[in-house]
């Protein structure tokens, strides 16, 4: 294992690692295979050759600024970490929402661990990052594979990260897809956490399994089943429903007046997945329809140019929605 000394001279330390140490912290989280150490005017690293180079040049790039500016909040850090550097290190790693579209680069959501980009890919996620700018309930609409999950969790992150809100919740229906689980061993934890995957999948794309497992257990993210939130009222919350679809009008009614005045909503769901029972009607297309006119809420409809999965994909979702357009049984499963 190699080991790097950086001096900090002529820098203040208290504006560089920032109050409680949250700009050290953010450093930490976004270098997590590197063991770094702050003693004094002295920080040590220790890993790869390759991660100190890049360890070396940002910390370089930090330094400058703050010397410069007199200055380095969060935010601030986390645009000095998104860096030419950073990004030719971790684009073998990151397969996510990375703008490789032409045009001039733009503004990442958020930064994941060991410095990965994380940004809207295609031009409805951008509709979603900018909706939330302007409205406090956002429902996304789209058939899978167009990030609407990964974009929502990235954008929770980013919002928790920079304390506009001191929760994030994560839930959805606990709706088997046309499958019979049957009877599940466990808790109450492990029986819904296979339908609550992939939110946790998400989460790991984007804080570090550590910090992640410690938010967690203290609350600060909230993973759980849509019939928890009966009765709560969220507040100073990011809350995001996923596979809305599978919700009837009533449970979604129920979750939509949870809101408290200080918080963000994005409802995420297929409507051409509907795995409820075919009498009942999905409570998804209710509320687009009755409430997607109110001032403050906003429907984004994604389609298959936003699929950001497989190339086969896109074909799948295409050969598929020619046949249901020829074939109502098939049609009327959905």
């Amino acid at each position: 294992m190699n080991e790097l000394k950086i001096t900090l001279e002529d820098v203040n330390l208290i504006t560089l690692w920032g109050t409680n140490n949250e700009n050290f912290d953010i450093i930490k989280e976004n270098f997590p295979k590197l063991k770094i150490i702050a003693r004094g005017d002295e920080v040590k690293a220790m890993g790869t050759q390759e991660d100190l180079g890049v360890f070396q040049k940002l910390m370089t790039q930090i330094i400058s600024f703050v010397r410069r500016k007199h200055s380095l909040t969060a935010l601030q850090l986390e645009n000095l970490l998104n860096t030419k550097h950073t990004r030719d290190h971790t684009k073998k790693n990151s397969n996510h929402l990375e703008d490789k579209e032409s045009g001039g680069e733009e503004v990442p959501i958020v930064y994941g661990p060991n410095g990965r980009i994380i940004r809207a890919r295609t031009p409805n996620q951008k509709k979603m990052v900018e909706s939330l700018e302007h409205n406090d309930v956002l429902f996304a609409i789209g058939p899978a594979g167009t990030g609407k999950t990964y974009t929502a969790v990235a954008l929770a992150v980013r919002a928790l990260r920079n304390k506009e809100v001191k929760r994030i919740i994560l839930t959805r229906p606990a709706v088997e897809a046309g499958e019979n689980l049957g009877f599940l061993p466990g808790d109450l934890k492990e029986k819904v956490d296979p339908y609550l995957r992939p939110l946790y999948d998400a989460l790991d794309d984007m804080i570090p399994t550590t910090k992640l497992k410690y938010l967690l257990e203290n609350g600060t993210i909230e993973v759980a089943p849509l019939a928890f939130m009966r009765g709560r009222t969220l507040d100073h919350c990011f809350v995001i429903l996923d596979e809305a679809q599978n919700t009837t009008d009533m449970q979604l009614k129920m979750f939509l007046t949870r809101m408290g005045p200080d918080a963000k909503f994005i409802i995420n769901g297929d409507l051409t997945q509907v795995d409820l029972p075919k009498k009942i009607k999905s409570g998804l297309s209710t509320a687009v329809r009755l409430l997607g006119h109110i001032k403050g809420i906003e429907v984004v409809k994604l389609s298959g140019k936003d699929v950001v999965r497989h190339k086969l994909v896109r074909r799948i979702l295409e050969a598929y929605g020619d046949f249901e357009g020829t074939n109502s049984e098939l049609k009327s499963s959905n």
